[in-house]
């Protein structure tokens, strides 16, 4: 194949076209006519009345342009020859380009919302060449961008006040390997880290279960001082070989790619109990479970409207949800979390939380 690319689109963000090649780039500014952007699965440029300006990658070591090419095929991009024209003048060139797409591309506001996530992702992405096929993992490469946008949340530290600060070279990963790969990771690493006393620690195996942020949402009607639980079969206590495998929860959702946590509580709100919901209280942000699981929750306590009748049944068609509401005043909320029939963490930690704030959320 050609060593000279035609890059546009997201391909533009310097950040992300360095991860893909594997180095710095500095391509020359490019444009091929008779072409536009549109908005996609990713950007996809059509035939059209215009001139698209993007880069012309040239000289590419044919390492590189297999890389270009892996990343693309993750994407669902096919193949396309085009004639790009540069200040030096024409050359025949490939690009990547996805199906078709409809709506205005607006580069600034894509590297605003989704250039960190984008280029997260692709680090993960581009650790998979040579090691599992390309539409292996385009099959879930839309778990990989929930992925990618939890790596970009977790660059903002938390408070370190008491345990000890983490500095460059404190863990050290000698290998790694993903075992096994579908709607989530099992992620296995060989590693070393610090110890107290300032020496590395031997060599060690470690794995866990890999999941992308989420975010619960408890509705609570100061006025009527009752909440919105949502009852669901979930298959973790069903795996456990529990007797009881129906759930007692808050709203509860994935934090998509490009949407902050509050975000998703709103949406998934909508999905789940068809509420709209008021002003937001966080609660916390915690690891559930941070010994073998990179899950991060967001929980939240929204003020709604909650009428008789407001209680349905919901989910999202697509994704085989079955989702019953109960109304439940407060008193009777923490009766169930004393009797450990609320047995969910989240719902828990959310339900102290309400006790200690109620009464000023009702006064307000």
């Amino acid at each position: 194949m050609s060593g000279e690319i035609f890059v546009y689109g997201t391909l533009c963000h310097a950040p992300l076209l360095a991860v893909v090649l594997g180095r710095e780039a500095r391509p020359a500014a490019a444009w091929v006519a008779g072409a536009v952007v549109r908005a996609g699965p990713c950007a996809a440029l059509v035939s059209g009345e215009g001139r698209v300006a993007g880069k012309l990658l040239v000289g590419l070591t044919p390492a590189e342009v297999e890389r270009v090419a892996y990343y693309a095929a993750v994407l669902g991009q096919g193949v396309v020859l085009c004639r790009a024209e540069t200040d030096a003048g024409q050359c025949d060139a490939v690009l990547y380009t996805c199906g078709s797409g409809d709506g205005a591309w607006q580069f600034d506001l894509w590297a605003e919302r989704f250039g960190a996530i984008a280029v997260a992702t692709a680090r993960d992405v581009m650790a998979l060449q040579g090691q599992v096929p390309a539409a292996q993992v385009a099959r879930r490469y839309g778990q990989m961008l929930v992925r990618g946008a939890a790596r970009v949340r977790s660059a903002d530290a938390g408070p370190v006040t008491l345990r000890r600060s983490q500095r460059a070279g404190d863990v050290a990963v000698a290998a790694s390997v993903t075992p096994y790969a579908h709607f989530f990771a099992v992620e296995e690493q060989d590693l070393s880290f610090r110890r107290f006393d300032g020496s590395m620690g031997p060599t060690v195996n470690r794995a866990a279960f890999v999941m992308g942020d989420a975010v619960t949402v408890l509705p609570y009607d100061p006025v009527r001082d009752r909440v919105l639980l949502v009852e669901q079969f979930r298959a973790g206590p069903h795996m456990r070989g529990a007797v009881e495998c129906w759930s007692l929860e808050a709203i509860a959702g994935r934090v998509d790619p490009g949407e902050t946590p509050e975000e998703a509580a709103r949406r998934e709100a909508v999905e789940e109990a068809g509420l709209e919901l008021g002003a937001m209280e966080y609660v916390a942000g915690y690891y559930p479970s941070p010994g073998a699981v990179t899950e991060y929750l967001y929980s939240y306590v929204a003020l709604a409207d909650l009428p008789d009748g407001a209680a349905g049944v919901f989910g999202v068609e697509g994704e085989a949800e079955d989702i019953r509401g109960h109304l439940v005043g407060f008193a009777r909320f923490m009766e169930l979390v004393a009797s450990g029939e609320v047995d969910n963490a989240p719902l828990m930690l959310t339900a102290l939380w309400l006790q200690r704030e109620r009464g000023r959320l009702r006064q307000g």
